[in-house]
């Protein structure tokens, strides 16, 4: 958590400031949602390369081309800065319900690792039964990770991310369940959970497959959640353009003629009255009603 760069969404390009370390996947081809790719290429190769290279961040997060933020960075940075940096943030339950039928019995195959062109996943006739040396969690695709767990997923002293890396290869939407398996099945990890995604995300009553996509009329929800990120927003939506302004300090909508701005010291952290939206729900997440009895059950 920490780079400087632009994110793209659907062509639309809106510049962020001051993000040290922002690893973007330019081209995604081969990146199949529902499949293993996801969690294989995406997040584990991204983070090994971190590993490698940088030292000095504290936690991963994950964002799809379809998020946005709804703060500013320092504001973010200023409210992790008095996190413990054991903390893993990821929306996580056993109680999969439907889910077991259409996520954890079905076996898929994922295109993106043996071909060259991308294609859906291929289903198998067989189905299989449910897992007797683990419990299966599943949760929010979107995560925020810290350092060490990444580190016991990439370079593993024992076997369990290999044998649940094994497992998910074959998983519907493995995204949804890897990292939230591996932490609640390790007595190392389980307790260190929080369980909120960091994201503001409607759904339709009943929930479709995917969420609705955030308008001005959600605005005020966005806000009054606080929550760092929203997801999704559709290309060019006004909205983007009221978040700018209101809630992240824009003068203006950012084309070319900003991307290229130079925003002074960016190891400098000033963050505004808004930190205080994410305070408060960071506070309600760990509050002693919400933080332990939410764990790993």
């Amino acid at each position: 958590m920490e780079a400087g760069g632009k994110m793209e969404r659907d062509g639309l390009v809106r510049s962020l400031k001051g993000w040290r370390m922002w690893l973007v996947v330019e081209k995604g081809n081969l990146v199949v949602s529902k499949g293993i790719t996801m969690v294989a290429c995406c997040l584990l190769q991204g983070v090994a390369v971190l590993l490698r290279k940088w030292k000095d961040w504290d936690w991963f997060v994950n964002l799809s081309a379809s998020d946005y933020p709804l703060m500013p960075q320092d504001d973010i940075l200023h409210i992790f800065s008095y996190l413990p940096r054991d903390l893993n943030f990821l929306e996580h339950t056993t109680n999969i319900g439907w889910k077991e039928h259409q996520r954890a019995r079905p076996i898929v195959i994922d295109p993106g690792l043996y071909h060259s062109k991308k294609s859906g996943v291929f289903w198998a006739k067989e189905k299989r039964s449910m897992p007797a040396s683990f419990k299966l969690f599943m949760g929010s695709s979107w995560v925020v990770l810290t350092r060490p767990f990444l580190e016991f997923c990439i370079w593993g002293w024992d076997n369990l991310p290999r044998t649940l890396l094994m497992y998910y290869t074959n998983f519907l939407a493995s995204s949804e369940g890897y990292f939230h398996t591996v932490l609640c099945n390790h007595k190392d990890y389980q307790n260190t959970t929080v369980n909120h995604d960091m994201h503001f995300i409607k759904w339709d009553n009943p929930p479709k497959q995917y969420p609705v996509n955030l308008t001005i009329q959600h605005f005020p929800e966005m806000v009054e959640s606080g929550a760092p990120f929203g997801h999704s927003f559709a290309k060019d939506d006004p909205v983007l353009d009221k978040i700018d302004v209101e809630l992240l300090g824009r003068t203006r909508p950012l084309g070319r003629s900003v991307q290229n701005s130079v925003f002074g010291n960016t190891d400098a952290i000033r963050p505004s009255m808004s930190s205080k939206r994410l305070e408060k729900l960071v506070s309600n997440l760990l509050s002693t009603e919400n933080f332990r009895p939410k764990q790993c059950k």
